[in-house]
């Protein structure tokens, strides 16, 4: 697996494990529609949160929220849309980031709600 292949998904490993300490039910990773892929989908109470994980090993080159683009917010908003019809949901839809940035030794997890609004 490629280095940033396996950056990325320690920083999913991570980001799952964060959203459960706070509360979150993790109900699906990676989940798959048409051409976008959801990182993590978590509810808590009635909110359905769509969690888009970026993780970088420096922030030389930016944020690592700055890399999520217009196109990926569009094919986020198709796929939870797909989700709450096939799964029949009647639950408020909220988009978040979770940016991870290797700090030393050690990573650094900052959890963005309402990172993005589609409306």
């Amino acid at each position: 697996m490629a280095e940033h292949n396996a950056l990325g998904k320690l920083g999913e490993e991570l980001a799952v494990e964060y959203l459960q300490k706070e509360g979150y039910t993790i109900l699906e990773t990676n989940w798959i529609f048409q051409k976008a892929e959801i990182d993590i989908l978590a509810q808590k109470d009635n909110t359905l949160t769509v969690v888009e994980v970026k993780t970088r090993s420096s922030i030389d080159f930016g944020l690592p929220q700055d890399f999520v683009k217009p196109k990926k917010i569009q094919l986020l908003v198709k796929a939870v849309n797909a989700y709450v019809t096939e799964n029949d949901l009647d639950v408020d839809v909220r988009f978040d980031i979770i940016a991870i940035t290797k700090n030393s030794q050690d990573f650094v997890i900052e959890h963005l709600t309402d990172a993005f609004f589609y409306f």
